[in-house]
This record gives structure tokens, sequence and C-alpha cells, in this order.
């Protein structure tokens, strides 16, 4: 049986060492750069696969399914972060795109990572919020407009609530349809919900394009051959300079 209060404590010391507090909505993307020794990978995965961790002892790497929603990848970010600092018993997983898995190490990933993305204290501040303004139960739309605010899917957010004992399960249920129409109607981006656009689907951020850039640096590896690292990191933008500044405002 997993141990919650444990899950929530680590998702907060981890936020901490990245340099967050313990309540306010994150950018992850942006986050786990910080993480000197961590390559970020993006990558279309299939429909089974939600992400992956590889680990050894100077470095690591993180890959994201981006062919699921942005929510999602968020979520699957912070689950592979439990892999990283806590499974030590594995220097690599694999990790189902189903969220009732019945693997225990696959569970505490699964609470870390909606205890890290959305904080217990800030929930309970949301929820209280739409009490006072509503005086019912949670609506749609409150449920919306909580899940746009913490950056998860919609998914994380119903099971998450189900879990606090604010939704019963048929009441999750029924708020499963009309997801982006109602999001929309309350003036939200609906990106969330929607995989990464396809120039953006396929990227390698962090720890890999530092030490390539290193390395060149230092004299160590040729022009061509740091081109061809960075090629095969899908950084075609580097190597043919396809995100020029020129035209850009840097305010």
């Amino acid at each position: 049986m997993i141990n919650k209060l444990d899950l929530s404590a680590k998702a907060s010391v981890i936020r901490k060492k990245l340099g967050e507090d313990e309540s306010s909505p994150i950018h992850i993307f942006t986050l786990v750069q910080s993480i000197a020794s961590l390559t970020l990978v993006f990558y279309p995965l299939g429909r089974n696969i939600s992400g992956a961790c590889f680990r050894c002892p100077s470095s690591a790497v993180i890959a994201v399914n981006s062919g699921m929603s942005v929510g999602r990848q968020r979520y699957t970010l912070a689950h592979e972060l439990y892999h990283l600092y806590f499974d030590k018993e594995l220097s690599s997983t694999v990790c189902s795109s189903k969220f009732d898995i019945k693997s225990e190490t696959e569970q505490c990933a699964n609470q870390f990572a909606s205890y890290f993305l959305i904080p217990p204290a800030a929930l309970f501040e949301r929820i209280q919020r739409c009490a006072q303004k509503a005086g019912v139960g949670l609506s749609m739309s409150d449920i919306i407009r909580m899940e746009q605010y913490f950056g998860v899917s919609h998914q994380a957010m119903l099971i998450r609530l189900q879990d606090e004992g604010y939704l019963t399960s048929a009441q999750a249920e029924s708020m499963q349809a009309g997801v982006i129409a109602c999001a929309s109607r309350l003036g939200y981006d609906v990106s969330l919900y929607k995989p990464s656009p396809e120039d953006k689907n396929i990227r390698v951020l962090g720890h890999y394009i530092c030490q390539a850039d290193r390395l060149l640096q230092a004299k160590i590896i040729s022009a061509g051959k740091y081109e061809e690292f960075l090629l095969d990191a899908f950084r075609d933008d580097i190597v043919f300079g396809e995100d020029s500044e020129a035209g850009c405002m840097i305010d």
C-alpha cells in the first residue's frame, strides 16, 4: 500500500530542490532543465507508452510521448521525476500510458506526479474558492478552471478529485465529454488538451545539447561532428538556423 503522506512530502522536497515553492503552478518543461545532468527527449512513442527514464551515475534521460496531450506530457514528466529521484532499484524504466496499473512503484510515481503538479494545499484553496462562489458541488467549469490553473490533463484532474473525495466515480464519468468545448467557452487556450504541434513534437533539450557545445568549444570534436551530434538529436534548428532571431523582438 502506498504512503500518500510520504509521497506528498517527496513532491514538496523536489519542488524546493528545483527552486519552486510548495504551492504555485509550475512550468515543468522549463523547470527540469535546471537539472544539470538531465536530457529531455520529446518524441511520438505511440499509444501504449507515456514516457521513459534512463539513468546512469553521471547523467539521465527522460523521454516524453509528444503524441499525447500537453497536459498528459506534463504529468508524464512529473511521473518520470519520481523514477529519477526515488526509484533507485532500476537504471531504466518504460511507463505504460494506462493510469490503472497494478505495479506499486508505478502507483507511487503517479501519486507523486499528482502531488508535484497539484500540491494538496493549493488544491484545497482552489476548491474552497469554488465552494464559496457556488455553494454547491464542483461543476465541469470549476474542474476546467482548476486543470488549466495547474496545467494537467482533464483525466488527471478527475482522478485526483476522486482520490480526495471531492467527486464520486459517477460524477467523474459524467464529466468525461465536452472538455475542449467547455474550455473554449470559458476563454482558455485549449492546447493543454492536444498533442504537441508537428513542428515541435520531436525535440531534445538539456544536458546532451550542452555537452555537445562544450566538446566543440574545447576543440575535442570538429564542427562537422558537432553538427552530426545535433542532427542525431533532431536539432536541425541549431544546425541550419531555422530559429533565426531575425525579426524577433527581444523585450
